[in-house]
């Protein structure tokens, strides 16, 4: 929605965005001028030598038998691996709404990857098994105000855009509007894309059936419809960070947006942030809260390991970090120590427990170890839900004395009382023969306490008269 409006737009010279239906009918209707009769923003076209939305035209009665395989509910459109029909059900949405339908073809014409022989993926992904995440800032989270500002923020960084891929200002933006068969040679050329394209992936008709339903058939391809391999996700998509020391876009893994993850990809000098995080002019100076908003999808081979969404409200001073690459920096930095301090704690907490696994043995055997593992990874999920939370509050902070005792807070407070809990929840669940019950007790205690508190622990929080008792 956001590729199209922004090319409707930009195609029209627009200085505003329109505000009423009929001047987007206008300037939609301004990119297909050769379909008089809209047969592109249509989603069933019995025609088939017009193209439907999202649906290439079909050149003779010849190659649509090539459309062998039926789709007779929405969700056979769908990215989500069904094949075994175990735990999410194939083709149950028998009574859909057309808008079921469309749903399912945008989702799959734009954001599906390699699903066996014939069915290859979008060019703005790294791989066929690879994923199209998204990350932008908004002032609301409302899906309005939301999609707008991407839209005005895209307008504005289309000459960047444009500065670092080598793609055409006057290249194909809507590839559904012109035949497709399939075949190698048919395959379009990346730079021969307009920036704000919109791909299709997969050779797909619509039909309406005698009983005013909607039916589908479907067709294999020899080759992709754009030629990326080679670009590994780098499309120009202003939605998705690119490694700059690999060469290719993020492909999101399982688990999807933890705290170290979003540190790594939006702050780290490794990663080219997304276009979309860079602020307007006129957010650069708001007092406005804004929020980061990060969606996608993991996908793997044969498999779909979920989907994940996380939205984490901006301070000003944050906010002007994550969209200024120099401010971003000493944000990264106060990050990364928080991350290096959790991950000390959390060694501290698996030794601890692995002790108290051993029971009055000396030695943790590997079993021991991946007790432990289990328990102190706890420690990651309990911080992440704050993390970003706590580490505006002390870089929001300009005094070098406050950030300190915001620091110390957090560690006393949030780390090492968290780490604390999750030892004794272990102590009570982990076996151990009651004989030995004690003295695993007190031996697992004084490795935590006692690394705590180690010229290689975190001698500092417990230096402080007023802080002994903790």
């Amino acid at each position: 929605m956001v590729h199209l409006a922004s090319i409707a737009v930009y195609k029209a010279n627009l200085s505003e965005l329109p505000t009423d239906a009929e001047t987007w009918i206008t300037v939609l209707r301004n990119l297909t001028p050769e379909f008089p009769n809209d047969e592109p923003w249509h989603m069933v076209v019995n025609d088939i030598i017009q193209p439907a939305l999202l649906q290439v035209p079909i050149r003779s009665e010849k190659e649509l038998s090539e459309y062998k395989s039926s789709i007779d509910t929405p969700d056979a459109l769908d990215i989500l691996v069904q094949a075994k029909n175990h735990d999410l059900k194939m083709e149950v949405a028998s009574r859909a709404d057309p808008e079921d339908w469309l749903f399912a073809l945008v989702t799959l014409q734009t954001s599906a990857g390699f699903s066996g022989a014939g069915h290859h993926g979008i060019s703005r992904m790294n791989g066929g098994f690879g994923s199209r995440p998204a990350f932008s800032l908004t002032p609301s989270t409302r899906p309005g105000l939301h999609v707008r500002r991407d839209i005005e923020a895209l307008l504005v960084q289309r000459p960047e855009i444009l500065a670092k891929y080598p793609m055409s200002e006057t290249g194909m933006t809507l590839l559904w509007t012109t035949p497709w068969g399939g075949k190698k040679d048919e395959s379009v050329i990346w730079t021969e894309l307009d920036p704000f394209y919109i791909e299709v992936c997969r050779r797909i008709r619509l039909f309406s059936t005698a009983t005013g339903t909607i039916s589908g058939q479907r067709a294999t391809s020899r080759a992709a419809r754009i030629d990326a391999k080679a670009l590994k996700g780098r499309s120009g998509d202003p939605w998705t960070p690119v490694n700059q020391k690999e060469g290719k876009s993020l492909t999101l893994a399982k688990g999807g947006f933890t705290y170290k993850r979003i540190v790594e990809y939006l702050l780290s000098r490794d990663w080219e942030r997304p276009p979309l995080l860079n602020l307007l002019p006129s957010e650069k100076k708001s007092p406005d809260t804004m929020f980061l908003l990060a969606r996608g999808m993991v996908r793997g081979q044969g498999k779909t390991e979920g989907y994940y969404e996380r939205i984490i409200p901006l301070k000003p001073k944050t906010g002007i970090a994550i969209g200024n690459l120099n401010i971003a920096r000493e944000l990264h930095d106060i990050a990364h120590e928080r991350i290096e301090q959790i991950a000390l704690v959390q060694r501290i907490l698996r030794h601890a427990v692995s002790v108290f696994a051993a029971g009055t043995r000396d030695n943790t055997s590997e079993e021991h170890r991946a007790w432990a593992n289990d328990w102190a990874n706890q420690l990651d999920h309990v911080l992440d839900t704050s993390f970003f939370d706590d580490l505006q509050q002390e870089f929001e902070t300009t005094d070098p004395d406050q950030r300190q005792h915001i620091r110390d807070q957090w560690l006393l407070e949030k780390v090492v009382e968290q780490a604390r809990r999750i030892l004794r929840n272990a102590v009570n669940a982990l076996p151990c023969p009651s004989i030995h019950f004690y003295q695993a007790h007190v031996r697992a205690f004084n490795v935590l306490e006692g690394r705590l508190r180690s010229t290689k622990g975190l001698p500092h929080l417990f230096t402080r008269p007023e802080r002994e008792e903790v």
